[in-house]
């Protein structure tokens, strides 16, 4: 009944969001415990910040779904999560490795958007009674959704690693930006307008200066458009302002440097948008166009053939309304 809602444009889209990649850049006994056992590692990126990496891999069985970067932050009172994974099976293997290193309980599971690969381990930490943080348009984009993602990943994860996996929204929204005091350690979140989805949410632990980008940030894996590729690309002048050192992104190496992790992505939106603008001045449609847009960076990152075409057609949808 949800999926029914989802005109017809965004549901040809909607299957190639399904399945997100990342880059991945950890020592391989890191990307090892994410996708062969039940085990996660964290790695401490600062003093009570740490990190895990997803792997550079479509959603499969073999690798739960654990492709997302996930982070934790932990204040002299409570925890914070950002992002559960891909799959309850993940979700519960950061929840334990969570408790590996501390013992402060979870007050807050953050939700930087609303793709499956970062939301779908949530129904794992219902036990801790930690709530559930997002963008002010989260639950409306989960409502109209979460049941095509429920059933179009069980082609991806397989029935058993589906099983428990739930669509919970987020019950504290943040409208503009929002603090979260962790006992003597401030996360700032920020809501962003339309850009890789219509509701991107980073964070920023003040102590240390790193930022979880969510994936407003992409690095090695191309990014992948849902939203809007004007308002991305409006929005990372401003992004680059954030007082940060280190980011973590949605998908690639953890941490990277900041602000220069915008930069590649950067380049290949301005590539993209002048291919389709030319394409479009020249009455070029949208079948042949989508063939051609912004093939000068695909030697410059992985999956570049399984998302370019379709950030094309969402891109060639939006520049023909400029």
């Amino acid at each position: 009944m949800l999926a029914a809602r989802i005109d017809p444009l965004r549901r040809k889209l909607l299957g190639g969001f399904a399945c997100l990649a990342a880059g991945a850049m950890l020592p391989p006994c890191c990307l090892g415990a994410r996708a062969a056992s039940g085990d996660l590692a964290l790695v401490e990126l600062g003093d009570g910040v740490f990190a895990t990496q997803g792997v550079n891999e479509l959603t499969t069985p073999e690798n739960r779904g654990a492709i997302a970067n996930l982070g934790v932050v932990v204040g002299a009172e409570a925890t914070a999560v950002i992002d559960s994974g891909g799959s309850l099976v993940e979700g519960e293997a950061l929840l334990k490795a969570v408790e590996g290193v501390t013992q402060k309980p979870i007050r807050y599971l953050i939700n930087t958007h609303m793709h499956p690969d970062h939301i779908f381990g949530n129904a794992a930490f219902r036990r801790t009674g930690a709530t559930v943080v997002g963008h002010q348009n989260l639950p409306a984009a989960l409502e109209a959704r979460g049941a095509f993602y429920l059933h179009s990943f069980r082609e991806q994860l397989g029935e058993k690693l589906m099983q428990g996996i739930e669509i919970i929204p987020p019950t504290l929204l943040v409208q503009d930006r929002l603090e979260l005091d962790l006992g003597g350690r401030t996360l700032e979140l920020c809501a962003w307008g339309a850009a890789h989805t219509d509701n991107d949410l980073t964070v920023l632990d003040v102590s240390t200066g790193t930022l979880f980008a969510g994936d407003l940030v992409f690095l090695g894996h191309l990014p992948t458009l849902d939203g809007s590729l004007l308002g991305w690309m409006r929005q990372l002048d401003t992004l680059a302002t954030i007082g940060a050192k280190t980011v973590v992104p949605g998908h690639g190496p953890v941490p990277s440097a900041w602000p220069q992790a915008l930069d590649a992505e950067r380049r290949y939106f301005e590539a993209l948008a002048t291919d389709l603008r030319k394409a479009i001045k020249n009455g070029v449609p949208l079948a042949e166009a989508v063939e051609t847009a912004g093939l000068s960076e695909r030697g410059n990152w992985a999956l570049f053939d399984d998302y370019n075409g379709r950030n094309a057609t969402a891109a060639y949808a939006e520049l023909e309304w400029e």
